[in-house]
């Protein structure tokens, strides 16, 4: 299997046309085979002949996770019988959303991965150890594990949580990668130091980071990131994905961004009228899927705010690279004249060492205007503390929430639940 596609390194318009001609053919197959395109392409009279180059798509109107939610069975592409794996992801509404993946899909999925991870320099005989859930019909996490075991990778299956068992692991079978949610990392290093383990020269070489960022938007590491680097110096790869899309967008060593596989996903950057944004611009991510067979997507509005870059990598590769997501659009909070998302919250928080752990609840007041109220623990004795955390939000953010302080066995619970994938650091209660 090629690990770094030939097509990631060729010149601009040798992709545009590549992404062309995958788009006719997936244009094609949801014509053939998906009652939800079928209906959507004959109540808006699309004629799918018409539709040759990638400016063309803005003549077919968006899908949002909503649509899914609705109408999931019908944007089923092939029988129940051919379905090898289900997975869910949260919906809009409220339930979850059923993916379905055919085995032709878990090969696509692995694929995507393998590349990915070689992308972040992962190789052939390397030992990576995953610290992130494979049930729960978790995509990503048997995703991890199709690619490395595609790679010819060996595989330390952990799981989240435990410290005392993850470092086991790490001294009893010396990976040099692990794949893990950063913050995770902190509470590593805690036990380590606690119980004088001396991770620093242990077999880790780096981390594949999922679920929390690591990047400002200049590429530079933020809070989070420097405060893992600070006590260990490890590499941080970040790694952007998602269950709709079956692709990621990892960095290489240079980690200015996450690249763009052309031969698994096509991108656009989008405005709140849905119009393509001018370069250097912040949009709607929106993707089409290519190469999936049970569940494509054409046209998708992921909901994640992000920045596109176009100048050629270092590494070798000419394609688009993704900023650090900026926010969830549907997270978007205004507050007292002032827009806010939940990542600029993280960071000031994650700025303080005797913050144990910490949520963003997101609430409307008696007349409907959105109320932050940031619930934390802490093991600071002063009573100062809660105004400093406060006078932190108002010199960089401009405003000042309320805060609560909670005791951490009480909060701990809520924000490391163990039914879910990544730590529940946002809530948002709003109507």
């Amino acid at each position: 299997m090629e690990l770094y596609p030939i097509i990631e390194k060729s010149d601009l318009n040798s992709i545009k046309s590549f992404q062309e001609g995958k788009l006719r053919e997936l244009l094609g197959y949801l014509e053939n085979h998906s009652p939800y395109y079928q209906k959507l392409f004959k109540e808006n009279n699309i004629d799918i002949s018409r539709i040759n180059f990638l400016e063309d798509l803005q003549k077919i109107p968006t899908t949002s996770k909503n649509d899914i939610q609705q109408n999931n069975d019908d944007f089923f592409c092939v029988p129940q019988s051919e379905i090898v794996d289900y997975s869910t992801t949260s919906g809009t509404l409220g339930d979850p959303v059923t993916f379905g993946l055919s085995d032709k899909d878990l090969e696509r999925l692995a694929y995507n991965e393998a590349i990915s991870f070689a992308c972040a320099g992962v190789q052939k005989g390397d030992v990576v150890q995953m610290m992130t859930t494979i049930d729960k019909r978790f995509m990503a996490g048997l995703a991890y594990f199709l690619g490395l075991r595609k790679m010819g990778v060996s595989v330390v299956r952990m799981g989240p949580g435990i410290p005392e068992l993850q470092w086991d692991s790490i001294f009893r079978y010396k990976p040099k990668y692990l794949i893990t949610v950063p913050s995770f990392l902190l509470k590593m290093i805690d036990y380590a130091e606690k119980h004088h383990i001396d991770y620093k020269n242990s077999s880790v070489y780096g981390a594949i980071c999922i679920g929390e960022g690591l990047k400002n938007q200049d590429f530079t590491d933020n809070i989070l990131s420097r405060k893992i680097k600070e006590r260990w110096d490890i590499q941080l790869f970040s790694t952007y994905a998602s269950t709709e899309m079956s692709t990621a967008f990892t960095e290489c060593e240079f980690q200015v961004g996450g690249h763009h596989h052309p031969e698994l996903i096509i991108t656009e950057i989008l405005d709140e009228n849905e119009n393509p944004v001018q370069e250097g611009e912040s949009g709607e991510l929106t993707i089409t899927t290519l190469g999936v067979e049970a569940l494509p997507l054409l046209r998708f509005k992921t909901g994640d705010l992000v920045k596109a870059h176009y100048e050629p990598c270092k590494c070798g590769r000419n394609t688009m690279r993704l900023s650090p997501v900026i926010g969830r659009k549907q997270q978007m909070i205004k507050y007292k004249g002032t827009t806010l998302y939940p990542p600029a919250m993280n960071d000031i928080l994650n700025d303080f060492s005797n913050i144990l752990c910490y949520q963003i609840v997101i609430q409307s007041d008696e007349i409907g205007l959105d109320e932050i109220i940031i619930k934390l623990s802490t093991d600071s004795g002063e009573e100062s503390f809660v105004n400093e955390v406060r006078d932190h939000f108002r010199a960089k953010l401009r405003v000042s929430p309320k805060i609560e302080v909670m005791d951490f066995e009480v909060l701990s619970k809520n924000v490391f639940n163990p039914n879910s994938r990544k730590p529940i650091n946002f809530i948002d209660l709003r109507p």
